[in-house]
């Protein structure tokens, strides 16, 4: 097992104080920052909290862009007993209120961009500025042993549909996180790179496993796919991260990738949405030297789940993997995916009209549809709830994008249901050409005919330059509706 106790305080004191933490990037300018002076700015952070009168147990917001500030915001908190809660700072303003009036928020931390977006009435210290400077009292101090089940994080949900959930998330259970990640690979001679928000499991899960594992981090403070390939250039990453549309914008980038040298690149890992087969053909085109990884996880639960097959066969190209030794994994009558491990949440904070999806032998019910071959391996199929019924037959989303995603006009889709008065509802799809590509609606339709059942080809096809993200970096549906509803009319 792993030393540590608290979350906040994953620096081993007995490693190499020297060695660079973090490559902060969020200045526009290279920031190396050790792991004695990240260490130092996090124990700094924890004593002056106290100081102002905060209490274990209290919450404290962080709504900002990727910094060390932020990570040492986090760490800070934590290690003071104190909750931490990473906002989503592309929430509209009236669900950041929500999200920081919901959790009982005492104070929170911002940057100078995002001061003016913390609601009134509710304290805000802006990093880097002159009242941050006052907070900080630096010093030793002992992190907080934490009781069992004691929150450490409170992550809200994307909130695509309805209000965001706050998944309360223990000490514990993301220790155990921790020490799983660090015995399924060996990373001391890596470099990672993460432009996904810490506000996202995606992103903070890996700064919390570098942490502990003491490699280099190099830090962009929000994803743009240009910065991404000249970070990988210029700073030699080894390990990228990110979801399938930031790798797909990533390879649009075709004369800044050719000209770059991104053989540094030895890890892949793609998460939080269903890879496409043309996707991944791309990805291995550009990183010829690395391995890839289709990664699955969940903020209620974590990202150790899958991994490799316990007798070495090889994963097939899609697939997230054969279960974790760890978990306790099975699908129900609709082959979603229900979980059960240490990195459990507690639950969702002060939603009393939300039943947690726990069942009562203490599954967590994910809301994924999975399919699983001959050899026990697993592959995403689509969320439950984004499959549609399309005159009586079953339609998701993802098994669409697929089809039309073989076609070598096509760089990415993104398709959606739309009412229809004879099927009920209907797939419509939204594309975004390959560069120089000339294909239209009535060829791709042929294409999706050729492919796959009738009733799934898309009905209609608009062509767009870039597909809309929401803040985790994930296709936003609603965006697509409204454009679709416009483009009906």
């Amino acid at each position: 097992m792993i030393p540590f106790r608290n979350l906040g305080a994953l620096i081993d004191p007995a490693a190499d104080a020297e060695k660079t933490a973090f490559i902060d990037l969020s200045t526009g300018e290279a920031r190396h920052v050790s792991y004695g002076a990240l260490d130092a700015l996090s124990n700094a952070v924890a004593r002056g909290l106290l100081r102002r009168g905060l209490k274990r147990g209290d919450r404290i917001g962080i709504l900002a862009a990727n910094s060390v500030e932020f990570l040492a915001a986090l760490n800070g908190a934590m290690r003071a007993g104190l909750v931490a809660v990473p906002v989503n700072w592309r929430f509209p303003p009236a669900t950041v209120d929500y999200v920081l009036r919901n959790s009982g928020a005492s104070l929170v931390f911002t940057d100078a961009a995002r001061l003016g977006a913390v609601p009134e009435g509710i304290p805000a210290i802006a990093m880097g500025s002159a009242e941050w400077d006052a907070l900080l009292d630096p010093g030793p101090f002992e992190a907080v042993t934490p009781e069992p089940a004691e929150p450490a994080l409170f992550l809200y949900t994307s909130g695509s549909t309805g209000r965001p959930k706050g998944v309360v998330l223990s000490h514990q259970s993301h220790l155990w996180v921790v020490d799983q990640r660090l015995q399924g690979a060996d990373m001391r001679q890596e470099r990672a790179l993460i432009a996904a928000p810490l506000y996202h499991m995606n992103g903070l899960a890996l700064a919390q496993l570098a942490s502990a594992a003491h490699i280099t981090v190099v830090l962009l403070p929000q994803f743009e796919a240009r910065a991404y390939i000249r970070a990988i250039g210029e700073h030699r990453a080894t390990w990228i991260t990110g979801v399938p549309p930031m790798m797909a914008m990533l390879l649009q980038e075709r004369e800044l990738m050719a000209t770059t040298d991104t053989s540094s690149v030895r890890h892949v890992r793609c998460g939080s949405a269903p890879t496409s087969p043309a996707l991944l053909a791309a990805i291995k085109a550009a990183f010829p030297q690395a391995k890839f990884v289709n990664g699955y996880g969940t903020t209620e639960c974590g990202p150790v789940v899958f991994g490799p097959h316990p007798k070495g066969l090889p994963t097939p190209p899609l697939s997230v993997g054969t279960p974790h030794p760890a978990v306790e994994l099975r699908l129900n009558a609709q082959n979603v995916l229900e979980q059960k491990c240490p990195g459990m949440m507690n639950g969702y904070w002060n939603r009393p009209d939300l039943k947690p999806p726990i069942t009562p032998d203490g599954f967590y019910v994910t809301g994924d549809v999975f399919a699983v071959d001959e050899n026990g391996f697993f592959t995403v199929v689509g969320r439950v709830d984004d499959m549609f019924i399309s005159g009586g037959e079953n339609i998701f989303p993802s098994e669409v994008e697929k089809v039309l995603e073989t076609h070598p006009g096509v760089e990415q889709s993104a398709v959606i249901p739309v009412p229809d008065d004879i099927k009920g509802t209907k797939p419509v799809a939204f594309v975004v050409r390959r560069t120089g590509a000339a294909v239209e609606e009535a060829e791709l339709k042929a294409h999706a005919l050729a492919h796959a059942p009738a009733y799934m080809h898309p009905r209609r096809i608009w062509f767009v330059d870039a597909l809309p993200l929401m803040g985790t970096n994930k296709i936003d549906k609603a965006q697509l509706a409204a454009w679709a509803r416009e483009g009906s009319a």
